[in-house]
């Protein structure tokens, strides 16, 4: 039997400086041109990589951003652990509330082209509708405080839906003995009496959307003072209208007890609902006990309250409204 390839023999010293090659036989590549330079040998760590799988690299960027998202979570989990299991983490709000700055309403306010938008030869003008059968008290009492603050365009207008609206409730805004031109004016108040079962607000009648409710709205409208307040004194402010408004004004007689004792409670330590000067939380309770006729039985504290906020010429203007 022929053998498959002849090697020519080896004598000698020669054996020890041959070179042995790396295969049994070199065959030509098939697959190449002819003329084409022969691509590099490959090796182990070459092959290994020419051979990773794209999916099995997307899983394993996919399981570092799992366990990156996992280690943010377990941070913020502890953080929280620890904030609860402080010993003093039941603290009192009230010294946060003294130091706080407030600004009172007699400064400067805020800055209405930032606060609804700069509109170059158009009023900024702010629309409400409400409903004449529960006029929101707190919304004229704050337009008055604006008066005092902007020079403000007012209006009052009665929507089809309405059929009638008391005289005292047409003139609201009183009259406006100076007509000067529109551009003169630094905001435009707009109040329409329509049947809506909760007031709304737009201050950018072609853009946004309404912002219902009384107390939402007070807030809106308070911020145009321009008064600053720390997180603690924002979120009691909060806390007061939203009682103010459900608990007190639409509560029952339990929960309004209940509120009058807690307004006692509050006012015994400051001359004001949150702190030592007037907010939207006392705009909008005051509102609410003349509207549930409860202001004659409330406690002590609550009446010499009542009786600071009536000295204020907003408020006692808003009480001829009710008589």
């Amino acid at each position: 039997m022929p053998a498959m390839y002849k090697v020519r023999p080896l004598h000698g010293a020669g054996v020890l400086a041959e070179h042995l090659p790396t295969c049994m036989y070199p065959l030509p590549n098939l697959h190449r041109a002819p003329g084409t330079a022969a691509p590099p040998p490959q090796t182990e760590a070459n092959d290994i990589h020419n051979e990773v799988d794209p999916s099995l690299q997307a899983l394993e960027s996919r399981q570092e951003e799992i366990l990156k998202r996992l280690y943010e979570l377990k941070s913020a989990v502890d953080g929280l652990s620890k904030m609860i299991q402080t010993p003093d983490a039941d603290f009192d709000v009230t010294n946060i509330i003294q130091t706080d700055e407030f600004s009172p309403l007699t400064t400067n306010g805020a800055d209405l082209d930032l606060m609804l938008g700069k509109d170059y030869g158009a009023l900024k003008d702010v629309v409400i509708n409400a409903n004449p059968s529960l006029p929101p008290l707190s919304l004229l009492v704050i337009h008055s405080l604006l008066c005092e603050r902007y020079k403000i365009l007012s209006a009052v207008h009665t929507h089809s839906s309405v059929k009638s609206v008391p005289e005292n409730l047409l003139k609201c805004f009183g009259e406006q003995t100076k007509k000067q031109p529109r551009h003169e004016y630094q905001l435009g108040f707009t109040l329409i009496w329509k049947d809506v079962p909760k007031p709304q607000m737009k201050f950018s009648i072609q853009t946004m959307c309404p912002i219902e409710g009384e107390g939402n709205i007070a807030r809106f409208l308070f911020s145009l003072f321009g008064q600053k307040y720390n997180a603690v004194t924002s979120t009691l402010i909060d806390s007061w209208v939203d009682t103010a408004i459900f608990q007190l004004k639409e509560g029952s007689s339990k929960e309004r007890g209940a509120v009058l004792r807690s307004m006692n409670a509050a006012l015994g330590k400051s001359s004001w609902l949150v702190g030592n000067e007037l907010t939207v939380a006392d705009v909008v309770a005051w509102c609410a006990l003349q509207q549930t006729g409860t202001a004659n039985t409330a406690p002590a504290n609550v009446q010499k309250w009542m009786k600071s906020c009536e000295n204020l010429a907003p408020f006692s203007s808003v009480m001829k409204l009710l008589k």
